[in-house]
């Protein structure tokens, strides 16, 4: 049985909107499915209401989907803190919020909520305490894809409203019917998001020149510049559509969750990006490639190899060689073409495979309920 508490969650929005999605998420699903008290505070509501629609850019305080979201300014506002504070993804505290924990003289859980990461030192490191100078206690939680780390965002009915929604073709028709698209017969479903890629042209010029047709779907991002290039054209918009071979391609606004998590149960592969809707690609069930943000000195090659080694573990060799070789050109931006031609050949596979790990994950427990029941244990 879970204790109910107050909880801070403090969020840096970034451009590519993963850190501010993640933190959404889980604060809604804390509300909705634990019961807990939430404030979220974020500080660029700009962007925030991209996420949320109905949100003010101008308001301080307001309520969305049971959570209290808060501008955080320069200017920190008095608030006492919460039972439980989460800085996500290595964000500052404001030092006047720290002081007012220590001040409190209240038993305070304060958590660094970490990056995702499948390395092999994670499971070491999740749940470690760490003594702050100020007499306060801060705990590294972390994410992740194994027993012993804190697990993957999943709300709880979400396998099977994916399921029902996968299962039933006239709902996925109206769903795309909203953004002017009607699903070709034996027309194969792929969703590209990603950041600014060189492997986007080999793919499109294979997608084009293949016997199956494709109908790519792309939400408005950075990725749209190489799309465009590949095209002839200056630019791309949400509501643009264009042909070339084998291949259509259509231009979708920039999308709630909710309608991002049903265009990838629509589609047969998914491309995404980062941290959040990588999340989401694994959940929806479908094959898929994983552009990871790029870091210095190449250091996202050894995040990203020690997923795939988690990944393919019970794949045939010749599948798992093949999924490697794409998933290396797709981050690589060479040679995606041909390892795009060669991944097809073990689609039945790579598909069965993907809803096996679905299942996997879901043994693994979700991230929201870990934290509810860390907090609930440390009391």
């Amino acid at each position: 049985m879970s204790v109910k508490a107050s909880w801070d969650i403090f969020c840096v929005v970034v451009d590519n909107y993963g850190d501010i999605g993640v933190t959404w998420r889980l604060a809604r699903q804390l509300v909705a499915e634990h019961g807990q008290q939430v404030r979220l505070w974020v500080d660029d509501l700009d962007t925030f209401a991209r996420l949320c629609p109905g949100t003010s850019a101008t308001t301080d305080r307001q309520w969305h989907e049971g959570v209290e979201v808060r501008h955080w300014q320069v200017d920190w506002p008095s608030a006492e803190p919460a039972d439980v504070v989460i800085e996500a993804f290595a964000c500052q505290l404001p030092n006047d919020y720290i002081k007012a924990m220590a001040d409190s003289g209240r038993r305070i859980l304060w958590l660094n909520l970490e990056y995702l990461s499948a390395e092999d030192w994670v499971v070491g490191c999740h749940a470690l305490p760490s003594m702050q100078p100020d007499g306060l206690q801060k705990y590294f939680f972390f994410p992740g894809f194994e027993q012993g780390t804190g697990g993957l965002i999943r709300e709880g009915d979400l396998l099977a409203r994916r399921e029902a929604f996968q299962a039933d073709l006239a709902m996925r028709a109206e769903f795309l019917q909203l953004f002017g698209l009607e699903v070709q017969p034996a027309t194969r479903l792929i969703s590209l998001f990603a950041y600014e890629n060189r492997a986007v042209t080999g793919w499109l010029d294979a997608l084009a020149n293949d016997t199956r047709p494709t109908q790519l779907l792309v939400p408005e991002g950075r990725v749209l510049g190489d799309v465009a290039s590949w095209l002839g054209l200056a630019q791309l918009k949400a509501g643009d559509q264009h042909a070339r071979g084998s291949l259509q391609i259509a231009v979708l606004p920039f999308m709630t969750q909710n309608q991002y998590d049903m265009l990838l149960w629509c589609c047969d592969f998914n491309a995404v990006r980062g941290e959040e809707s990588f999340i989401r690609a694994q959940w929806a069930g479908r094959p898929l490639v994983w552009h990871i943000y790029p870091q210095e000195e190449d250091a996202h090659w050894d995040k990203l190899n020690a997923f795939l080694e988690l990944y393919i573990r019970d794949l045939s060799p010749q599948a798992e060689a093949a999924l490697r070789e794409f998933w290396r050109a797709w981050n690589d931006g060479v040679g995606s073409g041909s390892a795009w031609i060669t991944l097809q050949q073990h689609e039945p596979e790579l598909r069965a495979h993907a809803g096996r790990w679905t299942h996997k994950q879901v043994a693994n427990g979700d991230l929201a309920g870990k934290l509810v029941f860390f907090y609930t244990d440390w009391l």
